[in-house]
């Protein structure tokens, strides 16, 4: 623990953060430290935590990043949704790529700075987007959250269309009034030690001006800082605070032009990406000798010779660096470009640690003029001395906010007197504050809070609810579409579910509530033993029935159907089961050595971001046993030349053979065309297109396996049972080619084309009788079958055209037949 947060209020911040799941709102007057416990926190706590705000230029500060380019959320109202009382429409948000859903899905905590400037809406707009990654049950998905700011300084910025269309919705548009927000308990820590301002008298003031109780005795104290003739001059280090920006750009501009100093240009450096919107000073920076200029950045080098808002007066240039003169200071300090990082934030690949990736930069001389700046724009700095102008103040803060930059009153000049009508007030921020300041948290609550973490954290290891919900949910869409499935996979999962509740749940149920009773005089999971044994025991039950229940079944589940729309619903159900399986199973092996908070959150975490072994699409396409497929290698044989069938001809595969009637095929395994025109879905037409190979498949599989083919044939069939029967011509292929014959020479001596010899050959690659190093080279076989398994087809067209001529044909149907009998190729 550093010293900065030895400071008691801080430390009980920094606890709640560090120690309890509360969501924490933090204020507290200007100057009390805010920032610097932000980047305190940064540096020391382990949780995996995102900063962001509202804006470019406070979240270059913050270190962070801002809501808008984190949460990819477009600029406009969001309108709450009636089920979930968050954000609405998910057609709001972007698509996330993988990198960014691994963040959110292992996220810990999320910093909100300058809180004060979020809406609302904003607010309930990432509850929307986390709740869709992380437990969508809970408030902001279970994530923690640390909201920084003083609603007593600037407020959101909203138009009044769009206040129309929220208005209806909340009672303020401030981030309290955040749907999802009130739905938690949080925590809200008011810090009271100003370490910006040591005068009594003006820290009072300011206190009264900041909590509306103004008067005419505290107008009348303010205003005999009013000097209606102050002139500054040049080097004496006041800067002027004005409400609009134009007036700053002007009164900069006017005072640069009087200077009969030469013109020195300082052009920006920026590299990859860094928005124009969040430049910390001028792209073209343009300076004088003797103009009036603050500093934008802290001076990270050990001298600390300079900080953000620190104002002097350029003296001299030399060739890349500037000389700057500052009141009280002996002696000038130089300074030249330093570099602002915008951040992003990714995935460790080795640790699987949340990291901020820099991934652009800014190089510029960390100034610019200060004869005037905006009261918006000071939000965060310190002055010594500065001019206020407030008298067209237009939004609730601004005076506050600008008083409250001066270090001292003696520093303060007003140049326009401040009248009650200039210092606008919210009346549901006053109430909300003095709430706050009334409801302090105590080191009690922080203990009830580090014991409720604790526990929750335990029974949500023990707790099977949302794998229960994901499983039913599953037999819900198989219900739905059954006729489109294998007709045992509905079975499968209702026997899934039973199995889950009666190993898992129930068993759970009751175990927790064991937990709860032995914690109950012992309020520290982490240091009771004979708890901590009862864990380690639990954890081996648990993870024996969860891979044996459910991810055993899972890992060789696929689903069967012709319907994309089906297959791609049901694919992703049990996708996310399969995910949350995964998670609890590797939380559950953890726990069989024990438990802690800080690696229980790491594991989980790290799982979460791990690529499943259940995913849907990385699984072997073959069929689990079902007892209504009488004959499932035939089955096998029959999609596989569907697939090759809808290639050859372009179409989708059902229309070649729907599904439903490859399964009375299989069933049937009729040998007759009479038989054919009894199975549903096979007219006259597909007996026409395909009745012959379809009988030719099914004859030979009947051979093969001893079933047999009736003596009476149509002479079709009996032509079809007569080459199956006597499979020489096969056989003589293959014997000739291992005797060392190429396929031109075999070809040539049988009086058949090449592809027909490639056609035998073929063959027996499916069967494993040859192996395809004698037919294809290896990088030549790596080649392909890389592709055919990236792109999930068996195209052999399609993988021609992009592999071009260093393939052939025949090559591609080789390695094709090798990843098939392998089971390495996966069809969606």
């Amino acid at each position: 623990m550093t010293e900065f947060i030895s400071n008691d209020q801080l430390r009980l911040a920094f606890d709640f953060v560090q120690y309890t799941g509360k969501h924490i709102f933090l204020t507290g007057k200007a100057g009390t430290g805010k920032t610097t416990f932000l980047r305190q926190l940064k540096s020391i706590s382990p949780k995996r935590m995102v900063v962001v705000a509202p804006t470019g230029v406070a979240a270059i500060n913050a270190g962070g990043v801002t809501i808008h380019s984190f949460f990819q959320m477009p600029f406009g109202p969001y309108l709450p949704s009636e089920n979930s009382g968050s954000s609405s429409s998910s057609t709001n948000i972007q698509r996330f790529n993988r990198e960014k859903i691994a963040i959110l899905k292992s996220l810990d905590l999320l910093v909100i700075d300058e809180i004060s400037m979020v809406r609302a809406d904003l607010l309930d707009g990432i509850d929307e987007v986390l709740r869709r990654f992380k437990d969508r049950n809970q408030p902001f998905g279970g994530v923690q959250l640390l909201m920084i700011g003083d609603l007593q300084q600037l407020a959101p910025v909203i138009k009044d269309d769009e206040w129309t269309l929220l208005k209806p919705h909340y009672d303020t548009v401030l981030f309290f009034s955040s749907k999802a927000l009130k739905k938690t308990d949080y925590v809200s820590i008011e810090l009271t030690h100003i370490f910006r301002q040591q005068d009594a008298t003006f820290i009072r003031l300011l206190n009264k001006v900041r909590n509306n109780d103004i008067d005419q005795h505290v107008l009348a104290e303010l205003n005999q800082r009013y000097r209606p003739d102050f002139t500054s001059t040049s080097g004496d280090g006041y800067i002027t605070l004005t409400t609009h920006n134009y007036q700053a750009h002007e009164l900069n501009d006017s005072q640069l032009a009087r200077l009969s100093t030469k013109v020195r240009k300082f052009t920006a450096e920026v590299t990859g990406d860094f928005p124009e919107f969040s430049y910390p000073t001028d792209f073209e920076l343009i300076l004088k000798k003797d103009a009036q200029v603050m500093f934008v950045k802290n001076d990270l080098s050990r001298d600390k010779l300079y900080y953000n808002g620190k104002i002097g007066k350029i003296v001299k240039f030399d060739e890349d660096v500037i000389w700057v003169k500052c009141p009280g200071d002996s002696e000038d300090i130089g300074v030249a470009k330093v570099e602002w990082q915008n951040a992003k934030y990714s995935i460790d690949e080795e640790t699987k640690e949340i990291k901020e990736s820099v991934i652009g930069t800014f190089n510029q001389i960390p100034l610019k003029l200060a004869w005037a700046i905006t009261i918006h724009k000071s939000q965060g700095l310190t002055f010594e001395k500065a001019i206020i102008d407030a008298k067209a103040a237009f939004a609730h803060g601004q005076v506050y906010v600008a008083l409250s930059r001066c270090k001292t009153l003696e520093g303060l000049v007003l140049s326009t007197q401040i009248n009650s009508s200039a210092i606008k007030n919210d009346a549901q921020v006053t109430s909300f504050n003095r709430e706050v300041e009334q409801n302090q948290p105590d080191e009690k609550v922080l203990e009830d809070a580090k014991f409720s973490y604790q526990l929750s954290l335990l029974l949500e290891l023990f707790d099977f609810q949302l794998i229960t919900r994901r499983v039913y949910y599953c037999v819900k869409l198989m219900s739905e579409h059954h006729e489109s499935l294998q007709p045992s996979l509905q079975g499968i999962f209702e026997t899934m579910g039973a199995a889950i509740r009666r190993d898992l749940t129930e068993v759970s149920d009751k175990f927790k509530v064991q937990l709860q009773q032995m914690t109950a005089n012992h309020q520290n999971v982490e240091g009771n033993g004979p708890l901590q044994e009862r864990i380690r025991k639990a954890c081996v039950y648990f993870l024996e029935k969860l891979v044996v229940d459910v991810y055993d079944i899972l890992k060789v589940t696929v689903i069967e159907t012709d319907n994309k729309t089906v297959r791609k619903s049901l694919n992703d159900a049990v996708d996310k089961l399969g995910e949350d399986v995964s998670v609890k199973k590797a939380c559950l092996k953890f726990g069989t050595e024990g438990f802690s908070v800080k690696r229980y959150m790491e594991v989980r975490a790290k799982a979460a971001i791990e690529p499943s072994e259940l995913k849907m699409k990385d699984k072997p396409a073959f069929l689990l046993p079902d007892e209504k497929i009488v004959h499932p290698e035939l089955y096998r044989l029959l999609k596989d030349w569907r697939y090759r069938k809808a290639d050859e001809l372009n179409v989708e595969i059902y229309m070649i053979l729907p599904q439903k009637t490859m399964i009375e095929l299989v069933n049937l395994v009729p040998v007759t065309t009479a038989g054919l025109k009894k199975v549903k879905g096979m007219g006259p037409k597909k007996i026409s297109q395909f009745g012959k190979e379809i009988l030719n498949m099914i004859v030979e599989y009947r051979i093969k396996s001893n079933i047999g083919v009736p003596e009476k044939q149509e002479e079709v069939e009996a032509e079809v049972y007569k080459r199956v029967s006597k499979p020489e011509s096969q056989s003589i292929s293959l014997e000739m080619f291992k005797s060392g014959k190429t396929i031109s020479e075999i070809a040539k001596v049988r009086g058949f084309a090449n592809s027909t010899i490639e056609s035998h050959l073929a063959y027996y690659v499916e069967t494993g009788d040859l192996g395809i190093d004698q037919l294809v080279e290896a990088e030549k076989t790596a080649l392909i079958s890389e592709w055919f398994i990236r792109n999930k087809t068996l195209s052999t067209s399609a993988a021609k055209t992009e592999l071009g001529d260093d393939v052939s044909y025949s090559e591609l149907r080789f390695v094709l037949k090798h990843l098939m009998f392998n089971n390495l190729l996966t069809i969606e």
